[in-house]
């Protein structure tokens, strides 16, 4: 299989996380190889010190579809997200989180909007018929939050933070250079600017549980909320 034959390419951003990478490697190639026989698995690795990148090395040996980015020192999930669709070679990227939190039983709809026509879909815990497990602080946090994403910067998604997400890579290469953020905010931004370039995009519910060691810090609402006025002020302002 050449570059050019990739149809799909899967990334997952990671930092620190070796022993999550146990599953969501075998899992990642399990799924994508029922959906497509032409991917790849990128892993963005940014700047980890717990052996990450080593576990991967090991992985890219025993299967020359999984590719791992390395960077020596941390860029932040944003930037390192941007580094991979940049080298994606799949008509249609991909990207989820290490910790699997969104089941994969929803990789099939994820592939399929992309294949049939939309230029971004979207995972969302705050649709109807969604199944989510997280405490009631994180919940509360976080419909504040997309609630104010769509007051302040007008966006029609609901949600925005969720690590699941594919695109046709062709229309949103413009895009990608457009985004700002190089951290959590990235995923917000690039749904609230794919809006603004009149994507088509697709929204749909699923199964999602909290990751462990997961937690909303005081400190995270407060840079949330700020990146949002950010965001409102470069796209009305400057």
């Amino acid at each position: 299989m050449t570059v050019s034959d990739i149809e799909v390419t899967a990334i997952i951003p990671v930092f620190n996380d070796r022993l999550a990478l146990e599953q969501a490697i075998p899992q990642s190639i399990k799924a994508l190889s029922n959906l497509s026989k032409n991917f790849e698995l990128i892993i963005a690795e940014d700047g980890s010190t717990d052996g990450s990148a080593e576990f991967v090395r090991q992985y890219q040996q025993k299967d020359p579809r999984i590719h791992l980015l390395h960077n020596d020192e941390r860029l932040g999930r944003g930037r390192a997200l941007n580094q991979a669709i940049n080298q994606a070679a799949g008509s249609i990227v991909c990207y989820y989180d290490v910790d699997l939190a969104t089941d994969m039983q929803h990789l099939p709809e994820l592939i399929s909007a992309i294949r049939d026509g939309y230029d971004v879909a979207t995972g969302s815990r705050l649709l109807p018929g969604s199944d989510i497990k997280r405490t009631g602080g994180r919940e509360v946090a976080s419909r504040t939050y997309n609630l104010l994403v769509r007051i302040i910067l007008g966006s029609s998604v609901n949600d925005h933070q969720c690590g699941f997400k594919a695109f046709n890579k062709q229309r949103i290469q413009s895009i990608i250079p457009t985004i700002k953020s190089n951290h959590w905010f990235w995923d917000t931004e690039l749904l609230v600017r794919c809006q603004r370039y009149r994507c088509k995009l697709k929204e749909f519910p699923v199964h999602w549980r909290a990751g462990k060691g997961t937690t909303v810090k005081l400190k995270d609402i407060f840079e949330m909320g700020t990146s949002i006025l950010r965001l409102w002020w470069q796209i009305h302002v400057s």
